[in-house]
């Protein structure tokens, strides 16, 4: 079969399009015919300088969601069977950027009826990191203001659609770019704001009549984290899902001062990764999963794939994603230039 790893780490050119053996379906597990795979931020550990959650042994091949149809069922599966349309979270050892992927029968889920293989391998871990930052942690009521980071990206798009499903008062999207200022509105936000412009801070507390935002989604890093913690609101949550921009969480100390020194303001940060939910509350990550299936089914959330590659292209779909010219999720397809 064909499959993407690399061996260094580095550039996207360190990802190498090569033959690799199938693997096979031991027990429990089931071997799918991968049709799409999904990018996300997650494979750019290839950079090397992120640990996501953990470090990335070498050789390592990236992907975590696929969708596909079942080639083959390993010992004691049960509820499946060969030839049928799934999509699934994949793991260690046998990744999404192949021609054939395994994974446990636990992690495998029928294709939605009217749902493509693409929009289904886009849906696990963008959208369930959506809808589980929104719910679990951050605790969104009706009402309440979101400001959401990289509001254009495979969560950020989910997390404007869920913020508005979920009775959000205010949602304000924010960008690197303002040719995606559109596209964010038309996912629900009531808002965009450049947040590489200068003043972009103030224009969220204008946005608030200088209240500041209940809740910050942050995926950027660098100084954005400690800005995003300076425009909460008294009881506001931080919820960190990200580091895109590779940099270090920042605060310098006239933040520091203010967040630590402030408990009248009962301000909150959490970190959330998805693999460590799914490892040790996996009832909690399954129920997320299957809430927002729901919601796709229903139409009330849209699926937002708006790049599809062939698998030979992944060094350029890793190049597009670290650009931050993409909107939406970008899916890797591993038969079409087979």
């Amino acid at each position: 079969m064909k499959a993407v790893q690399f061996y260094e780490f580095g550039a996207p050119d360190v990802l190498r399009y090569e033959d690799a053996p199938v693997p096979a379906a031991g027990p429990g597990q089931v071997l799918i015919r991968v049709q799409s795979a999904s990018v996300n931020y997650s494979d750019v550990a290839r950079r090397g300088n992120l640990l996501y959650p953990f470090p990335t042994a070498l050789p390592f091949r990236p992907g975590a969601e696929v969708a596909g149809t079942i080639e083959a069922l390993g010992a004691g599966v049960e509820g499946l069977t060969v030839g049928m349309p799934v999509f699934a979270l994949v793991g260690a050892g046998s990744e999404g950027y192949a021609q054939f992927a395994v994974t446990y029968a636990a992690q495998v889920i029928p294709l939605l009826p009217g749902v493509s293989m693409d929009q289904a391998a886009a849906l696990p871990v963008a959208g369930t990191t959506a809808i589980m930052i929104l719910k679990e942690l951050a605790r969104i009521q009706p009402g309440e203001s979101v400001l959401i980071q990289g509001a254009a990206g495979g969560v950020g798009s989910y997390a404007v659609q869920l913020a508005r499903i979920f009775g959000a008062g205010q949602i304000i999207g924010a960008t690197s770019s303002p040719d995606k200022f559109q596209a964010i509105r038309d996912l629900g936000a009531d808002a965009v704001v450049d947040y590489t412009q200068p003043g972009w801070a103030d224009d969220v507390r204008a946005l608030t009549g200088g209240k500041g935002v209940d809740i910050v989604l942050e995926m950027g890093g660098g100084d954005l984290f400690a800005q995003g913690l300076m425009l909460l609101a008294p009881f506001g949550r931080s919820i960190v899902y990200g580091v895109a921009s590779g940099d270090a969480l920042r605060m310098d100390e006239a933040t520091v001062r203010h967040f630590f020194y402030n408990p009248s303001l009962n301000q909150s940060i959490h970190v959330f990764n998805l693999g460590i939910y799914f490892g040790l509350r996996p009832q909690a990550a399954g129920a997320a999963l299957a809430e927002l299936i729901g919601y796709v089914a229903s139409g009330q959330v849209k699926v937002p794939v708006h790049h599809v590659l062939p698998l030979s292209q992944a060094a350029e779909a890793h190049r597009l994603m670290e650009s931050r010219r993409t909107t939406g999720k970008i899916v890797l397809k591993p038969w079409l230039d087979a």
